[in-house]
Parts: structure tokens; C-alpha cells; sequence
């Protein structure tokens, strides 16, 4: 493992992001040491320093250890920080979602049905989408709860049996919302 020095910009040296995979260190070091190699023309000099990057960055170990003694950037971003991301949400999250988007939906199509308002047709259009979204996000629900569980679990197993039920429970659903529109 090569010793590191945090105060040289192996990144800036290779021309790659901080944030670069190893196949690009390795194809950016490959153009970079052919361009630079003393055999062809290049300063020994600036060939050392691409090695010694290099030899930094393709170990992750050194890689890591030469990343946490960087010094960190003044400006902190709370913003960023703060907002969870889409896959961080949880399972409660998945299902709340998906609950208040079947909620609203039904309420506005039965809103549009019971109170004989046929003139806003287009809050019925909007409510079938709001429906389908809703849908949509409930299997993501379900996918959630099924990745959720542990490995050893016996139902994670049944994707095929999880979807067909999903399915027949959406299918059934709609039929009832529509013998209860057609009253």
C-alpha cells in the first residue's frame, strides 16, 4: 500500500472526480501515463506523481484513508442533508403514500358520482390517474415490505404468488368501485 499525501490532489492529478469508479481511475491513469511515460517523450518526474496516484487510488483501502484526510470542505450543505432520498423512505413511508393517493383518489371520483357534479368531468379523469398512481405506488409498497424482510423468510420467496394476489386484490377493487358508481 502506498503512503498517501493529503496534500496533493491525486484526483486533480489523474483528471478524474472524487467520486470517479475504478474503471475510470484506471482508464484515465492508462491515457495519462502513455501521454507522460519518459520512453516517449514525457518528464520522469510527472510520471512518478501519476504512479504515486495512481498506487493510491486503485487500492480502496488507500483510497478510503486518503479521502478521509482530505480536508473537508467549509461550506456544509443542510439542505441536502436534510431531505431523505426516495429508496430511504421506509416501508411506513411506501404505504402511507400509496394509502393517501387511494384516499384522495376515491374521494374525489366519489366526490364527482354522489354529488351529481358531471359538469367537472375532468376532477373524474384526474381521480382515475390519482387512482392508477396510487396503484402504482401500493406494488411499490408491497416490493418494499417483501425487500423488508429477512432472507431466511419464506414469504420473500414468493414474488410470483405476492404479484398474482396484488393483482386479483386490484382487480376486485375496481370491480367493487364500479358496482358502487353504477348504483
Amino acid at each position: 500500500m502506498s503512503e498517501s499525501d493529503s496534500s496533493k490532489d491525486y484526483y486533480g492529478l489523474l483528471g478524474v472526480a472524487a467520486d470517479a469508479s475504478q474503471g475510470e481511475i484506471d482508464r484515465q491513469y492508462k491515457r495519462q501515463a502513455a501521454r507522460h511515460h519518459p520512453d516517449l517523450g514525457g518528464s520522469e518526474e510527472q510520471m512518478k506523481c501519476l504512479n504515486e496516484a495512481y498506487g493510491v487510488l486503485k487500492d480502496q483501502a488507500a483510497r478510503c484513508e486518503y479521502d478521509a484526510s482530505r480536508t473537508a470542505p467549509t461550506e456544509v450543505s443542510f439542505v441536502a442533508s436534510s431531505v431523505p432520498a426516495a429508496q430511504n423512505v421506509g416501508v411506513f413511508g411506501h404505504c402511507l403514500s400509496a394509502f393517501l393517493c387511494l384516499i384522495i383518489g376515491l374521494f374525489l371520483l366519489l366526490l364527482v358520482r354522489f354529488q351529481w357534479i358531471w359538469f367537472l368531468w375532468p376532477l373524474a379523469i384526474l381521480a382515475m390517474f390519482v387512482i392508477g398512481f396510487g396503484i402504482l405506488m401500493a406494488r411499490s409498497a408491497m416490493v418494499a415490505v417483501n425487500l423488508s424482510l429477512p432472507v431466511t423468510n419464506r414469504f420473500r420467496r414468493h414474488t410470483k404468488l405476492q404479484e398474482i394476489s396484488f393483482w386479483t386484490i386490484v382487480v376486485s377493487g375496481a370491480y367493487a368501485v364500479y358496482l358502487i358508481l353504477i348504483e
